[in-house]
């Protein structure tokens, strides 16, 4: 974990902080820098704000993947789990995006809020196959999960605390 910082939620402003706190401390500016992203708008609005053309995005497959599939019924959740992960799954952006167009159509009969979820970003979600990553960088990178479990080792280190006296005792 690079940097934390405190707010009440997710502005484009506070993140803005966080990225120009890391970019004072040394995060290069003037090359391409992979940011892996769950849906918040306001840090994908940071990140093109602060680094525009240079911001390559990957969008969380994991995320992506429990919003559409919150748009379905039960009976159809398994067969669009496994159609998504097989089109992520496959080595070449093209295959990938392919399958992911076609998932789209077939959202589109059965709920067209899911079809529309996951167009939106789709693009994304495919960062890591345009960048032809290697299978263990893309299987870390195609979610925020790590970046989750620096939070759960935060949350269980800190349970204990009931009050905090100051915002500086909650950054330390």
């Amino acid at each position: 974990m690079l940097g934390a910082w405190l707010g009440a939620t997710e502005t484009a402003q506070l993140c803005r902080e966080l990225l120009s706190d890391l970019i004072e401390r040394g995060l290069p500016t003037d090359r391409s820098l992979l940011f892996v992203l769950d849906g918040s708008k306001a840090l994908r609005r940071a990140v093109k704000d602060t680094f525009g053309d240079k911001a390559l995005v990957q969008r969380c497959q994991v995320h992506k993947e429990r919003n559409v599939l919150d748009l379905l019924p039960k009976s159809y959740q398994r067969v669009v789990r496994m159609r998504l992960r097989a089109a992520w799954g496959m080595k070449l952006y093209e295959a990938a995006k392919t399958e992911l167009k076609k998932l789209v159509e077939y959202l589109d009969d059965l709920n067209p809020s899911a079809a529309r979820s996951l167009e939106v970003g789709l693009e994304e979600t495919l960062t890591i196959h345009r960048l032809q990553l290697p299978d263990a960088l893309r299987k870390t990178l195609r979610s925020t999960n790590p970046i989750e479990n620096c939070f759960s080792f935060k949350q269980k280190y800190c349970r204990n605390v009931k009050r905090w006296s100051s915002a500086d005792m909650a950054l330390r």
